[in-house]
């Protein structure tokens, strides 16, 4: 998975396009679904998907990340979980299972439909169509075990952002859980002694991840 800018590959038509595109979805975003916006990049496309209720996916926080080829919007996105989840049609790389995006695509579609796709996805998944096949296999044969490696996994890999005191959101994919917030560096700031009791908290936390993944090693 490339960090680097796609803009030099797309005419500045569909750079226009993606830009529009990604603040509409910003100031509407489908539910469950929260856009992050990269002013300096606009093809950085990442997203955070809530689980939905019902799955083995229910209360994670799952970060995707869209990857715009030079033939788009012709061909759709490729997309990549960025936070690590047991599924069918996710590699363990967490690439996308490039079907099941490409099912129904229309070059007047836009992302939107990507992200609502993929969201389907965790609550439908195809086995018919696995790219980690023993999740495939699981989930055809023994769904209950299926079931619980996949919750497993999303307690370890997919907890949600926090929420600081001030009620702002943290980013999900930054270890040091820095505001996705701009411009509120001050009060951040006056928080770091505030850090240091929660510690003991964190660590309590962590040694209960650690034993649920080797718990998970074992299945």
């Amino acid at each position: 998975m490339s960090n680097n800018s796609n803009v030099e590959n797309l005419s500045p038509q569909v750079i226009r396009r993606i830009a529009k595109e990604m603040s509409e979805l910003a100031t509407t975003p489908p539910e469950g679904i929260k856009i992050f916006i990269n002013e300096e990049d606009v093809t950085d496309i990442q997203a955070v998907i809530e689980g939905p209720a019902g799955t083995p996916y229910a209360n994670g926080a799952f970060r995707v990340k869209l990857v715009l080829g030079k033939d788009f919007p012709v061909v759709p996105p490729k997309g990549f979980f960025i936070t690590k989840v047991f599924h069918p049609n996710v590699a363990k790389n967490g690439e996308i299972c490039v079907n099941t995006l490409k099912k129904d695509w229309k070059p007047d579609l836009g992302l939107k439909h990507v992200l609502l796709t993929v969201k389907c996805l965790l609550i439908f998944p195809n086995p018919e169509s696995a790219l980690n096949e023993e999740a495939g296999k699981l989930l055809l044969e023994r769904y209950d075990d299926y079931c619980q490696r996949a919750k497993m996994m999303t307690e370890i890999h997919a907890r949600p952002p926090k929420l600081g005191k001030e009620g702002l959101e943290m980013d999900p994919a930054s270890s040091s859980a820095s505001t996705i917030v701009k411009g509120v560096e001050g009060p951040m700031a006056k928080k770091h002694a505030s850090e240091k009791s929660k510690t003991i908290a964190e660590k309590k936390n962590l040694k209960i991840m650690k034993e649920k993944k080797r718990t998970l090693k074992r299945l």
